[in-house]
Formats: C-alpha cells, sequence, structure tokens
C-alpha cells in the first residue's frame, strides 16, 4: 500500500484529498504546516507528498527544499497561485507536479497515479552501472561521478541525465523531454530544459560535451564507444 504525505493548512482539503485518496487504496497521513512535513519525514518513509506552497510556519517550497535534501520523494504542489513563475520555481526546486486552486479531486488522484507510475518504473529499470570514459552513473544509487568525483544534482538534473544516457544517440525534441520527465502540460517557453541542461553541462564538466545541442529539435547524449 503507497503512503501518502497531506501538507495543508486547510483541514477541509487535507480531509477530501484523504477520503478520496483512502478510497484508491492509499494510506494517507496528513501534516498542517512544512516544519511538520519535514519532521515526518525524518521518522516515517512516503511514497508521495502532496503539499500546499502558502502555510504558516514554513512555506510548501522551502519545505520541499529541506525534504530533498533527506530523501528522494516525489512531491506534488498544490497553489492558488498559477503564475508561470511560480510554476517553474517549483520544477526548478525538483516538484513533480503543480495543480493550481481550486482543483478536482479525481484529476489529483489521476496525477498521483501517473507521478508514482513514472517514479517506480524509474527505479525499476536497469540496475548496472553505466561508464563512458570518466564518466559514471549509478543508476539504483543515483549518483554520478566525474574523474571520480562525486557529483550533487538535483533530482530532476538526475532524470534528465539518466533519460537522456538511456536513450543515447537519439534525437530528442524539448517536448518529449518535458513531457516523458516533467509529466505535466507545459505552457510557457523552453527555459526549463534549457536551464536544467545548462546546470547539467555544468556538472559534468569535461564531459559536458557529451549532451549535443540539435538546433531547432532539442537534445541528445552523443557517445560512441
Amino acid at each position: 500500500m503507497y503512503k501518502i504525505l497531506v501538507v495543508d493548512d486547510e483541514p477541509k482539503i487535507r480531509e477530501v484529498i484523504k477520503e478520496y485518496a483512502e478510497f484508491s487504496g492509499y494510506e494517507v497521513t496528513e501534516a498542517e504546516d512544512g516544519m511538520s512535513a519535514i519532521g515526518l519525514c525524518k521518522l516515517n518513509d512516503y511514497d508521495l507528498i502532496v503539499m500546499d506552497v502558502m502555510m504558516p510556519k514554513l512555506d510548501g517550497f522551502s519545505a520541499c527544499k529541506e525534504i530533498k535534501k533527506l530523501k528522494d520523494i516525489p512531491v506534488i504542489m498544490l497553489s492558488a497561485r498559477g503564475e508561470e513563475y511560480d510554476k517553474l520555481f517549483g520544477f526548478e526546486l525538483g516538484i513533480d507536479d503543480y495543480i493550481v486552486k481550486p482543483f478536482s479531486p479525481k484529476e489529483l488522484m489521476a496525477r498521483i497515479n501517473a507521478v508514482l507510475s513514472r517514479f517506480n518504473s524509474s527505479a525499476q529499470l536497469s540496475h548496472s552501472e553505466m561508464k563512458f570514459g570518466g564518466l559514471e552513473i549509478n543508476i539504483p544509487a543515483r549518483t554520478v561521478t566525474v574523474d571520480g568525483e562525486k557529483v550533487d544534482l538535483t533530482p530532476k538534473e538526475y532524470d534528465l541525465l539518466f533519460y537522456l544516457v538511456e536513450n543515447k544517440n537519439i534525437a530528442l525534441s524539448r517536448d518529449k523531454l518535458l513531457s516523458d520527465i516533467w509529466g505535466y502540460d507545459f505552457f510557457g517557453d523552453d527555459r526549463t530544459i534549457d536551464t536544467h541542461i545548462k546546470n547539467l553541462r555544468n556538472s559534468l564538466g569535461p564531459y559536458r560535451d557529451y549532451i549535443v545541442t540539435l538546433r531547432g529539435v532539442g537534445y541528445k547524449f552523443e557517445y560512441e564507444n
């Protein structure tokens, strides 16, 4: 049974989400603010977190940032703010989906199912360690080393690199990367992908050129044995 942590300062919203989630077979734990959520994550393991942005004591974005330092748990963010800036900021932190209030509980459950499916499919993929010269990627450990030195990536940067590597030498459009990695309907420009690619290249150092820009198309991981 999947365990979900629902974090919102409005009891009625937590109650509705809990009702629908338990009906779908999930086990639900509630928290009313970001500080409580962090404390619960230190003590327990959860398969997914549904968290509001605007909360007392500690907002959802800050709580998400701290939780991601502790554990790699997928996060769906709820917010009354639907501006592109807020969505992009959330995805930069590594959240997996962003839903604007008021929302349909049925849609939320569909998105929860989709995120859990993507997350678990990724976890069940190859258990081998891939090497590309001095670049090593350990899939089960979710680690990347450059010439023997471990580099720190955000969850989405790791997912992006892993996806590129799994599809090495194949041209991937920005739309496909957004759809398969972020899994949400993207309304805006391509800054999300381009920003992550830029940061990823900086982290790869001497192997940055393995990620090739395809003008007018997107990107690909290019490596020949």
